[in-house]
């Protein structure tokens, strides 16, 4: 096992350069969600060059893919790797960095095949920033037959193993009025725009009753044609997010009932349609996160106590089909906020192509023991068994 671990860490700290070239590139050409054509297209012929078999248009989606490689189909496990941007900001997610470091991960334990057990997958999963391809692969069961999913998620000067993920819907609403000219005979005109106005306003009422670790966030997409128009039509976007499915729940009966308010008191009528795949919270794995959060801190990372959950992610999807981990590390020692032009930046600096290594290191082991270790299989089998069947108690 040493002499193999030792191989396994070699691989990673001489045969990098690769990834490191992808990850800066993919970082200097950001492609939007259902866009990354050439992220998708460069991340598969690295894979084939370390002796994966690649689909492309994985699970339906174009910019999707599978690179799988291995000796056996059982065990598995599965690396994922993201790389869509965000509008404006490019990878302030750093996407670029958490991707490069899964590909890295997979094709250092490839590197030992055929003398390891199983099998290694390392699935390409677009669009994480908006409706969450790993939401429909783990729809069509697409990681049902795997001992554990695993990504790192890029921070900045933190690390924990613990992820909690808020539930979330994404909901378009729009408000239908009737145009009139607005200087001549506004009486004649019903605003759909004062529709969501008021709307906007009801749910900012709302939120004085809500717990805190309630998310509720929205824009306006569109709000009439011109100014001398009474607004025929108004359209508004929101996020609403909770801790479980089934608080969430609750939360929209909340948000239906003040859009009716909003349309019956502006004399509009509104409708609404769900216009992304909703996110699940995330399915624990304490034996997973143990092994993970011991793997970390031997490489000098320390983990510190999970934080109530503030975000959402299409891995929480995955969590519920499979054992699966999520854990955020320190890229870079700044204190930086991510989804930032700033954390972008640092994507690429020396100090995240090192965290970018260290990350590869930390996935490559664990996917080992796993690989390696029926004991630890089984442990992780056995929490995932049970903690998916207590989240969806509360879903």
């Amino acid at each position: 096992m040493e002499e193999r671990m030792q191989r396994l860490i070699d691989f990673i700290r001489t045969r990098h350069a690769p990834f490191l070239a992808a990850s800066d590139w993919i970082a200097a050409h950001p492609e939007l969600g259902h866009q990354e054509h050439e992220a998708s297209r460069l991340w598969g012929r690295i894979l084939r060059e370390h002796g994966f078999t690649v689909t492309s248009s994985y699970g339906g989606y174009a910019t999707a893919f599978c690179a799988e490689a291995g000796s056996a189909p059982s065990p598995r496990v599965v690396f994922l790797v993201e790389y869509d941007a965000l509008p404006e900001i490019g990878h302030g997610c750093g996407h670029n960095w958490s991707g490069a470091a899964s590909a890295l991960a997979g094709a250092a334990l490839v590197s030992l095949f055929p003398e390891l057990p199983g099998s290694v997958r390392v699935v390409g999963t677009p669009a994480e920033e908006t409706d969450g391809a790993k939401i429909g692969m783990a729809e069509a069961g697409l990681f049902d037959d795997v001992d554990l999913a695993m990504m790192i998620h890029a921070e900045s000067a933190r690390t924990q193993v613990v992820c909690k993920c808020l539930a979330m819907e994404g909901v378009e609403f729009r408000f239908q009025g009737k145009s009139a000219h607005a200087a001549a005979s506004p009486w004649e005109g019903k605003n759909a725009l004062n529709g969501v106005q008021l709307f906007f306003h009801a749910l900012d009422m709302l939120r004085q009753h809500l717990r805190p670790e309630i998310r509720m966030h929205g824009i306006v997409v569109s709000g009439g044609a011109a100014p001398n128009i009474v607004p025929e039509v108004a359209e508004a976007r929101f996020y609403f997010r909770a801790p479980r499915r089934k608080a969430l729940d609750a939360l929209l009966e909340q948000v239906w009932n003040c859009a009716r308010g909003a349309a019956l008191a502006t004399g509009t009528t509104v409708s609404w349609r769900t216009y992304e795949k909703a996110m699940d919270d995330m399915v624990r794995n304490p034996a997973a996160e143990e092994l993970m959060t011991e793997i970390l801190e031997e490489l000098g990372y320390p983990c510190s106590l999970p934080e109530e959950a503030s975000g959402s992610s299409d891995v929480g999807n995955v969590s519920y089909r499979c054992p699966t981990l999520h854990p955020e590390m320190a890229t870079v020692p700044e204190q930086l906020i991510i989804h930032s032009r700033e954390f972008a930046q640092a994507m690429t600096s020396p100090a995240a192509h090192a965290s970018l290594l260290d990350a590869a290191q930390a996935l490559a082991t664990c996917g080992y023991r796993v690989l390696t270790d029926a004991t630890v299989r089984e442990r992780i089998r056995a929490d995932f068994r049970t903690y998916r069947d207590k989240e969806s108690e509360g879903r």
